[in-house]
């Protein structure tokens, strides 16, 4: 019977000083991006307009199958994201077209925290428009239009193929949105 005590009392003691470490909930954590070097490449084709864009993105003809000509995507695959490019030529329809790119913007009101609208103009080019940085969790944190007002019009939006997270998707939305910001720049039409 003694050895019955002297066995509970040391198994006792081992269990009062194998755990003196509190434990803790773990944090959460996100991936580690890296960010390519920021290097340029001429978009110059056939297409009624040029630009440059990052050597780290590809460009695709879209080939949905409600695609139109010099409709594009600008692939973005090490950040599983795309900028979807549509043209349309100017036939006495900028008023609608200038309508339609609004509505599209603020269809992202429902998730969006803010929706910050920036005019471009370009005179020299005769590059005119609005870029819209949409805060929050709306599907498509960039979007822009240009125009010369006269014979085209182009809109543009950036979409991650994954579901939108503020929070975890803000480094790559700063980085793409630079890279959105020097197409702009750049952007030119072809006659």
């Amino acid at each position: 019977m003694r050895y019955f005590y002297l066995i509970i009392a040391l198994l006792f003691a081992l269990a009062n000083t194998s755990c003196q470490q509190k434990s803790k909930p773990k944090q959460r954590e996100y991936f580690r991006i890296t960010f390519p070097n920021k290097e340029v490449v001429n978009f110059d084709t056939l297409y009624p307009y040029k630009f440059q864009y990052p050597k780290y993105a590809n460009i695709k003809i879209d080939t949905d199958i409600n695609t139109e000509p010099f409709w594009i995507n600008i692939n973005f695959n090490s950040f599983n994201a795309n900028v979807h490019v549509s043209y349309k030529k100017i036939e006495n329809n900028l008023e609608q077209l200038l309508q339609d790119s609004r509505t599209l913007v603020y269809k992202h009101v429902v998730k969006a925290d803010a929706i910050e609208e920036i005019m471009i103009n370009k005179t020299a080019d005769k590059v005119y428009g609005i870029i819209y940085y949409i805060k929050g969790n709306a599907a498509t944190p960039v979007q822009f239009f240009v125009t010369d007002s006269t014979k085209h019009f182009l809109r543009a939006s950036l979409y991650f193929n994954v579901y939108p997270n503020k929070d975890s998707l803000a480094p790559a939305i700063s980085f793409l949105t630079t890279d959105i910001e020097k197409i702009i720049e750049t952007f030119q039409w072809k006659n």
